[in-house]
């Protein structure tokens, strides 16, 4: 299933201005509880709460080759750590990438996200493997 974005502005400066932060050495995560996940879970076709994942690259990190593909290695990612790990639903996560995102793997960066996350208490405690 393909990720729901962030499109709206608005959302992106809430997010910076109220959310939860993480600053790894390859992206800092912001994450903010979505007013309107009800809204978007009725709106699914599977009828289940969705989170809206925003990905900022600067023009600093390099030219439009070099941002999409950071851009789809943190898409990647973060697909992974959703799927192994079972984010929370129902926020709005925004992620902008670091200037050392631009050489790493895409393991790292998701070693990353996945710490994040943990840290930001957003992984669910019920699909833990080792019950710790």
């Amino acid at each position: 299933m393909k990720l729901t974005s962030v499109k709206e502005n608005h959302l992106y400066s809430k997010a910076y201005a109220k959310g939860k932060k993480y600053v790894g050495r390859y992206v800092v995560i912001y994450v903010l509880r979505d007013t309107h996940a009800g809204l978007l879970k009725k709106s699914h076709p599977l009828k289940i709460a969705v989170n809206r994942i925003g990905l900022t690259v600067t023009k600093k990190i390099g030219g439009a080759v070099v941002r999409n593909r950071c851009k789809r290695i943190i898409r990647e990612a973060y697909r992974l750590t959703d799927r192994e790990s079972a984010i929370r639903r129902g926020h709005i996560i925004i992620i902008v990438a670091r200037d050392a995102a631009v050489n790493a793997k895409m393991q790292m960066i998701k070693s990353d996200i996945e710490a994040a996350m943990k840290k930001l208490q957003m992984i669910s405690p019920r699909t833990d493997r080792y019950g710790v």
